[in-house]
């Protein structure tokens, strides 16, 4: 995937204990379908294996993961989309700015999923 550096990075990480890791990637293939068909998204793709310690890989890309780049300006409407879609399963989401600042969140319900929507505008906002 080309980086764009005056896009933002956002990464999901499917994290659900109560799933396999088939599961987990069946998950993050659903949602990397619906994000390459949303005007929102520039770029998406799985996230090529450079594994963390502790996780697993799967045919050179890590399970349950993928990352997505977005323009600052699309990111409310893209947030909106993944807690439809996502309120209720539990995630990581890493956000990078241009600047090379990142927040990283975790949600496992819909509340805490729109919780984290609102830190990461108000993170967005002081860019």
């Amino acid at each position: 995937m080309k980086i764009d550096p005056s896009n933002l990075q956002l990464q999901i990480n499917f994290i659900d204990s109560d799933l396999d890791p088939e599961e987990r990637e069946e998950e993050a293939r659903k949602l990397l379908n619906y994000l390459q068909e949303l005007d929102e998204v520039e770029e998406v793709d799985r996230v090529r294996e450079n594994p963390p310690e502790g996780s697993k890989a799967l045919g050179g890309f890590l399970v349950g993961m993928i990352t997505a780049q977005v323009k600052p300006k699309n990111i409310k409407g893209l947030m909106k989309f993944l807690g439809d879609r996502l309120g209720a399963k539990p995630i990581e989401m890493t956000v990078k700015t241009p600047d090379g600042r990142e927040l990283s969140i975790k949600a496992s319900s819909r509340e805490e999923f729109e919780f984290a929507m609102q830190k990461a505008e108000e993170f967005l906002v002081f860019s």
